[in-house]
This record gives C-alpha cells, sequence and structure tokens, in this order.
C-alpha cells in the first residue's frame, strides 16, 4: 500500500487510489485477457490491507486465489523492480459465499426484503404483471403473512387467485390469467436454483464488514461461475445487495476510509433491458450511496456498457485495453477515451487499443476530488496467488471462517405457506362437520297414533364467511395486535430491516 492510499502501479510516477477518495466509487474497464481480474484482485487485497473489507463476485473461478500467498515469476519480480516495490507474498483474509451453498456459505435474502420491484425485474415481468405482484405484497404486507421464500410466495399468489374478485375490489384489477403466469415464472427460477437465494437465515449485512485479529478487512468472495448462467438472478442479486446497504447503512459523509468496497464484476448484466424506471432506482442507489461510506466499483469491458447517468458518478478509473474493429467498438473507444481529463503526451484513443497486458490508463480523485490526468500505467502485481485455489484449500478456509455455522444450516420458521395452508385446513374441516341440529323435546307418540308431522329442519347458517369479510376481519386484528405497525419498504421496494 502507497502512504495516501492503495497502489495501482506506475506510471512516471506512483498511481494510487487515495482511501479519502475510495468511496467516490470507479470503473475497471478492458477487453478480455486484458488483465482486468488481476486489477481487481490488486486492488480489492490493498483495501483489504487498509482495513476496507471488501465484497466481490468470482465470475471465472479464478479470484478465489486472493486466499493463497502468491508465487510471483521472473516477469512479475522484474515489474515490482520497476516500480521499486518489494513484492511479499501474502494471502487476504476471505469468506466464500455461495447462493447455490457449494463452493460457500449460503447466502439469502427474504423475499419480503427483496421486494416486488426486484423479483419483477428477476422474473422478467411486464407492467400489468408486476403490478399484481405489488398488490400480493400489499396484501401479505396487511395480513401479517411473511413471505420468506418461494412457497410463501406460491402460496400467497395462490391465495391472491382465489380472492381475486375481493382483492380487485380493494386494490384494482387483478387477473387470475396474470397470476398464473407468474406462477409458472416461479417454476423457472426455481428450476434455475433460485429457490436458493430466498429464505432464512438472511444475510446480515454486518457479516460482509468484518476486520480480522490484525485489522485486515476480509474479502467476502461470491462464488458465481455458476451463478452466471442465471445473468438475471445474479444481477438482481447484487443490486438488492447494494440497495440493502443504501437502506440500512446511516449517514457518514467522506470517511477516512470506506466502509465497504463492492465490486460488481460483468456490469452490463445490471444495465442491460432493465427498465427505465428500474435504471433511475440504480443512479440514485450509486449517487446517493456513497455518504455510507461504500465504495461501488464496476467490472466490465466497455465503458459504454455503462449508463451516462451512472458513469458520470465513477470517479476512479483503470482502463485496459479495449478493440475496435466495428463502428459499435468505435463509439465505445471513443465513449472511453472522452471519459478521461486529456494529457497532452499522447493521444487517449490511440493509447487505449495499443496498451499490452498488464497495461491501463488510471485516473484517480486527488485531495480535492478531482479526476487527475490520465496517465499510461503498468498495473501492480498481486500478493496473492494469480490463479484458483484447489478444494482442499477452499475448504481450509471455510473451516477457518468467521461465520462458520451461521448460515449453513437452513431454517424454515411459519410464515405465509404455512399459515394459509392451516386456514384451507381448517375451512375444509369445517365445511365437513355434520350440521348441528337442536330440537326441542318432543312427547313420545303413543303407540298406533299416527307420527307427528315430519318437520324440515332450519336452513343451516352457512359457516362461511365472504372473502370481503374474512379479509376484513383478518386485518382488523392484524392492525389490532401490531398497535399501529407500518411496513416500510425502501427504495427498491424490499422491506426495511431494522439495524442489527
Amino acid at each position: 500500500m502507497a502512504d495516501d492510499g492503495v497502489l495501482i502501479g506506475f506510471s512516471d510516477h506512483l498511481e494510487s487510489l487515495r482511501l479519502d477518495r475510495a468511496n467516490r466509487h470507479g470503473l475497471v474497464a478492458g477487453a478480455t485477457g486484458t488483465g482486468k481480474t488481476v486489477t481487481l484482485q490488486a486492488l480489492a487485497q490493498g483495501l483489504s490491507d487498509a482495513g476496507v473489507p471488501v465484497f466481490a463476485a468470482d465470475v471465472k473461478g479464478d479470484l478465489c486465489g486472493i486466499a493463497a500467498a502468491g508465487a510471483p515469476n521472473e516477469k512479475m519480480l522484474a515489474r515490482a523492480k520497476i516500480m521499486n516495490l518489494e513484492l511479499r507474498p501474502a494471502a487476504a483474509p476471505v469468506v466464500f459465499w455461495d447462493l447455490f451453498g457449494e463452493q460457500g456459505h449460503p447466502i439469502r435474502a427474504t423475499v419480503s426484503e427483496m421486494g416486488p420491484l426486484l423479483i419483477s425485474r428477476m422474473l422478467e415481468l411486464n407492467d400489468v404483471q408486476e403490478g399484481v405482484l405489488s398488490v400480493v405484497f400489499r396484501a401479505a404486507d396487511e395480513e401479517g403473512l411473511l413471505l420468506l421464500d418461494l412457497k410463501d410466495l406460491q402460496a400467497a399468489l395462490t391465495y391472491t387467485s382465489e380472492n381475486a374478485k375481493a382483492l380487485g375490489a380493494k386494490y384494482g384489477n387483478v387477473s387470475t390469467a396474470t397470476v398464473a403466469t407468474i406462477q409458472r415464472k416461479l417454476l423457472t427460477l426455481e428450476d434455475q436454483g433460485g429457490a436458493n437465494l430466498f429464505g432464512e437465515p438472511a444475510l446480515r449485512l454486518s457479516d460482509l464488514m468484518r476486520t480480522d485479529g490484525s485489522g485486515r478487512g476480509y474479502v467476502n468472495i461470491l462464488a458465481a461461475d455458476k451463478l452466471i448462467a442465471s445473468p438475471r438472478l445474479y444481477a438482481t442479486f447484487l443490486l438488492w445487495l447494494m440497495s440493502e446497504l443504501f437502506e440500512e447503512l446511516p449517514e457518514i459523509g467522506d470517511p477516512d476510509k470506506p466502509r465497504l468496497a463492492f465490486f460488481f464484476d460483468e456490469a452490463h448484466l445490471l444495465f442491460r433491458d432493465a427498465p427505465k424506471p428500474l435504471l433511475e432506482k440504480v443512479e440514485q442507489v450509486v449517487r446517493l450511496i456513497r455518504s455510507k461510506g461504500v465504495g461501488v466499483y464496476f467490472v466490465t469491458q466497455n465503458p459504454a456498457d455503462i449508463p451516462e447517468t451512472v458513469l458520470g458518478q465513477l470517479g476512479n478509473r483503470v482502463q485496459h485495453a479495449l478493440r475496435a474493429y466495428s463502428p459499435l467498438d468505435q463509439r465505445g473507444l471513443k465513449a472511453a477515451a472522452d471519459s478521461f481529463r486529456t494529457n497532452p503526451a499522447f493521444d487517449t484513443a490511440d493509447a487505449i487499443q495499443a496498451l499490452g497486458v498488464g497495461e491501463a490508463l488510471v485516473s484517480v480523485l486527488d485531495e480535492k476530488g478531482a479526476p487527475t490526468m490520465v496517465q499510461k500505467t503498468l498495473i501492480r502485481p498481486p500478493a496473492s496467488r494469480l490463479g484458483p485455489l484447489t478444494p482442499a484449500e477452499r475448504a481450509a478456509v471455510m473451516a477457518a471462517s468467521p461465520v462458520r455455522g451461521l448460515y449453513d444450516e437452513a431454517q424454515d420458521r411459519e410464515s405465509a405457506f404455512e399459515k394459509l395452508a392451516a386456514r384451507a385446513t381448517a375451512a375444509a374441516e369445517a365445511a365437513e362437520a355434520p350440521p348441528v341440529q337442536q330440537r326441542r323435546a318432543e312427547p313420545t307418540q303413543p303407540w298406533g297414533d299416527e307420527p307427528a308431522p315430519t318437520r324440515r329442519p332450519a336452513a343451516r347458517a352457512s359457516t362461511r364467511q365472504s372473502m370481503g369479510e374474512t379479509f376484513a376481519k383478518q386485518l382488523l386484528r392484524t392492525v389490532a395486535s401490531t398497535a399501529g405497525r407500518e411496513i416500510m419498504r425502501g427504495l427498491m421496494g424490499g422491506l426495511k430491516r431494522s439495524r442489527r
């Protein structure tokens, strides 16, 4: 680490990311094979050494090497010598996470915390379907039905379909056909492994913001080599995590160093085909989350993958080589070049195309928060391993994890599915029970007399209540029992949790 921040590399001087400007976000861009992952690894370990916890997705499966000390080769040692850098092999403290629970601790969120907007994005719902899903969440909130996992959501959808008329009278038209479409899309999500994301114990953000005994920040690595096969699930989960950080963390302005650095690899997946309302919310989160002490770093092939409204908020930039063979590539190259503060010593667009592996154009924020002049930079070699861990090495890291045992076993407490199933059972039992007839005692007829006229039993009062009555009574009970509790949902529609 440099004296004033995290060492990125060497131009005609050391290029460093200032810690007091690291919450102003950043971009690491470049074509495949130009060295983005090495840059990400060096930045993540440098921030960790400075006491900043890091969260990063391991899309290719080789970022996990940060958990093992490196074995520098001659080329790496030569580069370190140019920088006057003593390259000491060292591992970073690491916690592994995995939505599928195979290569790390399971990482979960509840359906309510995710909210209707992000789940709609995950399921690729249209506006009408998203509106119906919002009705499902509102009705569940008002009836006190916890939506924790996908079976809770399926149960709530069934409940909505069966009571579409009553709910429609209160919230607007609810089509049973639309509900059925959402249910089918949920089944597709389950087939893609989405059920692993939803449930309890839900992730506590404080477990992503740990430091070890020596004060180094833990590097939280999400195994995403399998997850990336479901790009909507991957992008929606990381967006949810970013929005949760925004909702839960208090304002602290510009700290001396970030509370957390968040690296979003394959960032184009977040913005691809995203509806305008979602893009506006992403922009808002990125703009405001820096005052919570969180730095967000987008890693992608081309800066053109990032909307201009978001790109303009990324103050620290590392641009690896781009190849411009088509008109679209040319436009992306021009956009990348124009985003830098010009250096009169070279043409930025030409320099981007001529960069070799391990080289980049770098511009960071200075002490006043202004971008520095772009510089051709040799990226520093990381102190940790370039390449993946073996299964045995990963298992050893998992065994020493500070969150071992906290998330490994799923929990299934009473929630919407169980409550609605109990209601259905009670209603079925009431319908099947024989009617209780109360008759007055009548004198016994003597033998030989004609029997008294047979009385028709009085019509039995219906044991079934209308949906409106049931809904109203349940709602009144819920409001009374919670004494004015409000369901508070955040910017992305997720349920706000109390800070822990």
